[in-house]
């Protein structure tokens, strides 16, 4: 088993890296939160230095520090589980990821690498760009 372990979750309703950047940043200047329906029950292990892997559009391309995991309660009084995320989202090399629901484990050997730093400024490509390109092997 591996000291840690990171979670891969589609980004819905954001079509990039740069809009879920913006949509966060409404919420304040605090922690990045993600409210999800059931508690991961390797907790210990993301907690030991895993990240959240966004997927947008069918592509992998940024990830976030897991902080924490917050019991969270809605109106409903069931019991959910808010990631609470450090706010720099950074950039990793695209790799496509087929839709899935809710989110999954992903061990640190299938985690893609961050973007090299010389290539931390370059503009985000579009998902079905980066998509055709990590598929040809070209990112």
């Amino acid at each position: 088993m591996s000291a840690h372990l990171h979670l891969m979750k589609l980004c819905v309703g954001a079509e990039g890296p740069d809009e879920l950047i913006h949509w966060q940043r409404r919420f304040g200047d605090g922690p990045a939160v993600h409210v999800t329906r059931m508690w991961p029950r390797r907790e210990a292990e993301l907690l030991a230095g895993g990240s959240i892997f966004w997927v947008f559009k069918g592509v992998m391309l940024a990830r976030q520090r897991i902080v924490r995991l917050d019991e969270h309660r809605r109106d409903d009084g069931i019991r959910r589980c808010a990631l609470i995320l450090d706010r720099d989202l950074v950039p990793v090399t695209a790799v496509p990821r087929r839709p899935f629901q809710g989110w999954r484990y992903l061990e640190p050997a299938d985690a893609p690498a961050d973007m090299a730093q010389n290539r931390a400024g370059d503009a985000t490509l579009p998902p079905q760009m980066a998509a055709a390109l990590a598929e040809m092997g070209l990112v």
